[in-house]
């Protein structure tokens, strides 16, 4: 296979391209004492490297910045090829309000948290509400999250080293604004840093049904990996 791809076209290189392995760090035992999540203060930054998980392409670099702290935490956000995006909010720390990650944005009607409401392997919640795509406060849509605490793991990422607690997310069949869409569910893997305040790899995707399809025939959305490349 590796020197059928090296004969082959350009056009056809990218059908040879593998897609990003699963990240994998050394496990360890959970903390006797769950760490606490930095707090958040104006200036603090993050900055990611955004990738297509099937075949590794820099989609985009993404900076977050604390821009605000009180009630809410406004995180100021900005993208290489983009420039300006929606802010992200959380009303307290943790729990978020405004969310930004997916497409399209969302602002929640009741709040749900941002990761775990425990630091510990095992806890698991799930949560009701109802979104609005941001901008567009008209209508009103069905949300709903599991999240899951798997393992503590150390990984390594372009910024570095870090202890992270991994949590999985699922959104199981949640309602879209896109009134031809009948069916969606969405799926991520979250690396969350305590020390920094933030993830440093979070790993997303989601399918959906038009009328008349079954699952084997799932549209995908975009499959994406964020890693980050800095942060104060």
């Amino acid at each position: 296979m590796q020197r059928l791809c090296l004969v082959l076209s350009p056009v056809f290189l990218s059908a040879c391209i593998a897609a990003i392995p699963y990240p994998t760090g050394e496990s360890f035992p959970q903390p006797a004492n769950p760490p606490q999540v930095r707090a958040p203060q104006v200036g603090q930054q993050w900055v990611y490297n955004v990738r297509n998980v099937f075949n590794q392409e820099l989609v985009d670099v993404v900076t977050e910045r604390v821009v605000s702290v009180g009630p809410q935490v406004r995180i100021e956000r900005s993208s290489l090829k983009l420039g300006s995006l929606p802010d992200e909010i959380q009303e307290p720390w943790g729990y978020i309000l405004q969310d930004p990650h997916w497409n399209p944005p969302q602002k929640f009607l009741t709040i749900t948290p941002l990761w775990p409401e425990k630091l510990v392997v095992g806890w698991s919640g799930f949560y009701r509400t109802r979104y609005q795509v941001v901008g567009y406060p008209d209508n009103d849509f069905y949300w709903g999250l599991n999240i899951n605490a798997v393992k503590w793991e150390r990984v390594q990422v372009p910024a570095g080293n870090f202890n992270t607690l991994l949590y999985r997310n699922d959104i199981p069949f949640f309602t879209s604004n896109d009134i031809f869409r009948v069916a969606n569910i969405r799926n991520e893997d979250v690396w969350l840093s305590p020390e920094i305040g933030r993830w440093v790899l979070r790993r997303s995707s989601g399918q959906y049904l038009w009328a008349g399809m079954r699952w084997g025939e799932a549209l995908r959305e975009d499959y994406l990996q964020w890693e980050l490349v800095s942060w104060k």
